[in-house]
């Protein structure tokens, strides 16, 4: 299963942070994570394998969204920080739509997160 994984500059600690809490299920041979590149390169920093996409503002939200369109990507991890603007928000509401187009699980925050984690733990 591929997982992506991104976050906005307020939230990349606390998505670091909500992968070593969960490092057991997301080291399994099964889950391969992708992630835009400042995302990829916290996560690389903190021991977790990750094939990195250009940043997000460079378009690395645009080629994760290709992937979820193309069947490649399965889940999305994307940890958004609702108090701060951001100059690429139609990059951003592009991979929410192409994420509900091709029925493809989103959480946006840590809780929503966890709970789909939850859920693939159970089917092992």
């Amino acid at each position: 299963m591929e997982i992506a994984i991104i976050a906005h500059d307020g939230k990349k600690a606390d998505l670091v942070q909500f992968l070593e809490k969960n490092k057991a299920i997301l080291q399994e041979e099964k889950i391969h994570l992708i992630a835009t590149g400042t995302t990829g390169g916290k996560a690389e920093n903190s021991g977790f394998k990750v094939t990195k996409m250009l940043s997000g503002p460079l378009g690395g939200d645009a080629q994760i969204a290709a992937r979820v369109a193309e069947g490649k990507t399965q889940m999305v991890f994307f940890f958004k920080d609702p108090l701060s603007s951001h100059p690429h928000e139609a990059d951003i509401n592009m991979l929410i739509r192409v994420c509900d187009v091709h029925n493809v699980p989103l959480a946006t925050n840590e809780a929503t997160a966890q709970l789909l984690l939850n859920a693939i733990a159970l089917q092992s």
